[in-house]
Order: C-alpha cells, then structure tokens, then sequence
C-alpha cells in the first residue's frame, strides 16, 4: 500500500533569476528548498514528497511547469491554494493544484515540454531587462538564425549540442524548432525588438537549448553556417559545437502531459 496515498498535479510559476535552479542543494537557494519549505508551513508536516516534471538549471524561469506532490493526508484545495499563495515568495505562485490518480506519473507522462530563450540585439537593454532577456552586442541575421533552427527538428544526435554527461544515447526527438518575434508587450522598459527561440521536445539533455541557442547566435553573426550544423548532427565528436548562452533567458513555456483526468489529451493554458 502507498504510504502517502493523496497524490495531487501542482502547476507552478517562478523567476528563476535569483535561485540556483530548482534541485535542492545545501548552501544555496533552490526553488525546490523555497517550495518545500513553504509546503510544510502549509500542511503542518513534513510528511510528504514532490517530484518536478522537470529541473530547471539556475537562473531559468518558468512559465507553466508541474510538479508532483504526494501526502499522508487529504487536502483542501482551494484555501490550500490561497495559503501556499500567501507563503511563497514574490518571484513564485502555484497556479493549480488538481487530484491526480497513483497511476499518473509526473515524469513518464509528459507529452512535450515547450521551452523559449528570450533576446534581443544592438545597443545595450535597460537593465530591468537582465532577469528575463540577453542582449547580444552588434546585429544578428535573425532570418538566418530561423534557417538554422529548422535543422533540429526531428529526432537527431545532439552529442555536439550539450554538455556532455554520463549519457548513453544523445538521440533526442525535437517537435519543433523555430525564431520568432515576440509580438506582445513583455513590460514597460523591454527592448523594442525582442524575439525568441521557441522549441518542443520530449526531452533535453543538460544545457542542450542554451547550445542550440549558442550555435544558433554565432550563426546570425556569421560565425558559423548551416552546413557547419548539419555536419554537427551527423558528427561522432564530442566537443560542443558552440556554448552555452547565459540561463536567464531560457523559460520552460509550459509541460503538456499525455492525457488529462478525463481521458483527452492534456492542454494548458
């Protein structure tokens, strides 16, 4: 028998900017510290664990992301929800709590993860920008960067394109893969042109859209070309092709999972 039966889908929503990404880690402030904290504050014990769908790197953010939290006892959701709410930090909010059954699996059952990288070019940004947005100095040939993009669709070997881990199979499958001009406003002292690299996926390996994205800047500053890529995704090399760009940029949009309570594909809003 499950030892803590109650299994709830928390939807949640942070600026990553201050923390050290979402892994608990002693010494420093973690999303899963903050919201752990606050969730035995809130329950009134400890007796109780979450799983992420997915762990954030330091200083990403996150838009619509979930986690899995399972308890002792039964919750009442919506004063449950007000009070979390209430605890939490500024730069974190639960957005949703649902009852999910123990058959449902936080990790297993993702559908795709949806991630954005926010950026802009030129002259240098207001500075309220630097949580959410990364300049890069002098022009980039955002036509080009979206030629690029197209590469990666499909399930590639991406060895060339992360940091390379104790990993067995590099082969990961990407839905989508595109540059985009961010058409609504992001804020009242955001850059006039931002754009964004958007990418679906059912999974990524470590840094591996903050090296897409790299590969995909020295390509709009004409540091690298399209052939250059496409050879990267046919080569046995380890080495990365380009870097990391910095973290801050890099939101996970939202996480859609297989199939909602009642049977349909899940959607989010």
């Amino acid at each position: 028998m499950q030892r803590r039966p109650h299994t709830y889908l928390c939807w949640i929503q942070y600026l990553g900017f201050k923390y050290h990404g979402w892994q608990k880690q002693n010494g420093v402030k973690t999303l899963q510290g903050q919201v752990e904290r606050v969730l035995g504050k809130t329950l009134g014990h400890d007796d109780f664990t979450i799983l992420p769908a997915g762990r954030t790197d330091a200083g990403v953010s996150c838009q619509r992301g979930a986690f899995e939290l399972f308890t002792v006892k039964p919750i009442d959701l919506e004063s449950f929800l007000i009070i979390l709410n209430e605890y939490l930090p500024l730069d974190i909010r639960i957005l949703d709590i649902e009852p999910v059954p123990l058959t449902f699996n936080v990790i297993q059952d993702v559908q795709y993860k949806e991630y954005r990288y926010y950026f802009s070019s030129g002259a240098k940004y207001h500075p309220f920008n630097a949580a959410h947005i990364v300049n890069f100095d002098g022009g980039l040939d955002v036509n080009l960067m979206a030629e690029g993009a197209k590469l990666f669709v499909g399930e590639r070997d991406f060895r060339r394109f992360c940091v390379r881990k104790k990993v067995e199979n590099y082969r990961r499958l990407i839905l989508e893969s595109s540059i985009l001009k961010l058409e609504e406003p992001m804020g009242y002292f955001a850059p006039e042109q931002v754009y964004y690299y958007k990418v679906k996926g059912t999974g990524f390996l470590t840094h591996q859209i903050r090296q897409m994205m790299g590969a995909l800047v020295e390509l709009g500053i004409g540091k690298l070309t399209l052939e250059d890529i496409r050879e990267a995704l046919q080569s046995q090399e380890v080495s990365p092709l380009s870097y990391s760009v910095p973290a801050q940029g890099l939101v996970m949009h939202e996480v859609v999972f297989k199939l909602a309570l009642n049977g349909s594909p899940s959607t989010t809003s």
